[in-house]
């Protein structure tokens, strides 16, 4: 009996989870492969002629940036009957709405959470508590040192902190051009400014002076050697929170699993993170993102009974613990509640509240095509000198003519 097939990222901590819920799975086809991808090639073993649809995985597990063309191309099944009938324990109040409601499509369900982590500010306390720390940056700033309210204040603490001389650098950003974080990026920098990248009728919206504001303050912070990490262009998101975790990185925008990481028992900064709001054009403006994976099930799978039960094993409250405690951010209400959860990983204690406000991307077929535009705007604005109107009015162009609908 040939093995249930389950596509994952290639990432140390998904994959260190995924066997721990496997090594428990009893059922009734209890034999399961895992292969492990790079973004790029996760996304075509997903919605690729050879993937989900053509039954090469049984299962996969995949960012909800790829759901809306995931349900258009008929590439997962849709899960309401087998719900209805041999329901998820715990279903749907185990969940939180924010992350159960905006997987709804057409009053059913195609795939369920698996892995959440909003972005959020993530600081050293150790260094924003130092009496001298803080001494010598009220002298030079005229402030007290603090988690930053806007994007000016971030730019001077990032400034202050780095000292290339002693491997410190204020922040850095996952800039590498994979059409993952550089999406994400933007998003931010223009939803903090009280901007959008499409109108309430899903129209794209990529030159407004807000989005001209946030692109230029992008590219000048991540080629400010003096306030931010070098190697930022060449780092994906898990390589980010490798750098964060090796003490060379005072504060960042990125997602809470890297901050819980910092966390867990064993790691050099364990107790020494705190988060925050992320920062704002203005003071009092911020915004965070939600941008989560789920599981779901190949259409052309021949063993879609068997998968499902492998999919209602992994949703199970023992074994979504177990999501969390061997390195990924699980995604019930009784996972972040769990006394063993807060012992070990303190920081959960607030995620409930961070999900909670969290923005997520609309679940659209064109979601992608529009992660490739923006991917194209950070090569354009980090690679060259050309102004970010030019840049940006390029991009809408190419928006409208691909005829992009964004909800």
């Amino acid at each position: 009996m040939k093995p249930l097939r389950v596509a994952i990222r290639s990432f140390a901590d998904f994959q260190s989870a995924l066997a721990a819920q496997i090594a428990l799975y009893k059922g009734p086809h209890p034999e399961v492969g895992v292969e492990a991808f790079d973004l790029r090639s996760l996304e075509d073993a997903v919605l690729g002629s050879d993937g989900l649809s053509a039954g090469r995985w049984d299962l996969a597990i995949f960012p909800t940036d790829w759901l809306g063309a995931a349900i258009q191309s008929a590439a997962i099944e849709n899960l309401t009957a087998a719900m209805q009938s041999n329901p998820l324990p715990g279903w749907p109040e185990g969940w939180p709405a924010s992350l159960r409601e905006p997987l709804r499509h057409g009053g059913g369900f195609y795939c369920i959470p698996w892995h959440d982590g909003p972005e959020c500010l993530i600081y050293r306390k150790d260094l924003f508590e130092d009496a001298r720390e803080k001494a010598n940056f009220a002298k030079a700033f005229g402030r007290n040192l603090a988690a930053p309210l806007t994007w000016s204040e971030f730019y001077e603490t990032a400034r202050f902190f780095t000292r290339s001389t002693d491997s410190l650098y204020g922040t850095l950003f996952a800039a590498l051009p994979d059409g993952h974080n550089t999406l994400y990026d933007l998003v931010l920098q223009v939803w903090s400014r009280g901007g959008e990248l499409y109108t309430a009728a899903g129209s794209p919206s990529l030159s407004t002076p807000t989005v001209v504001q946030a692109l230029d303050y992008y590219r000048t912070i991540v080629r400010d050697s003096q306030a931010c990490y070098p190697g930022s262009t060449k780092l994906d998101s898990v390589h980010s929170g490798d750098v964060f975790l090796s003490g060379q990185i005072a504060l960042m925008v990125n997602w809470f699993g890297f901050a819980a990481r910092c966390d867990r028992p064993g790691s050099p900064l364990r107790g020494k993170i705190r988060l925050a709001p992320i920062p704002g054009g203005l003071p009092g403006q911020t915004a965070s993102l939600s941008n989560y994976w789920v599981i779901a099930i190949g259409s052309g799978s021949q063993r879609k009974q068997a998968a499902y039960e492998l999919l209602r094993h992994i949703a199970s409250p023992a074994t979504d613990k177990l999501t969390t405690l061997n390195g990924a951010v699980g995604v019930r209400l009784s996972t972040w509640s769990d006394p063993d959860v807060l012992q070990q990983i303190p920081l959960y204690e607030g995620l409930e509240h961070l999900s909670a406000t969290a923005r997520t991307l609309p679940f659209c077929e064109d979601l992608p095509k529009l992660a490739a535009i923006v991917n194209q705007i950070t090569v354009d604005a980090l690679g060259g000198s050309e102004p970010s109107e030019d840049i940006l009015s390029r991009a809408q162009s190419s928006a409208v003519d691909q005829r992009l609908r964004l909800i």
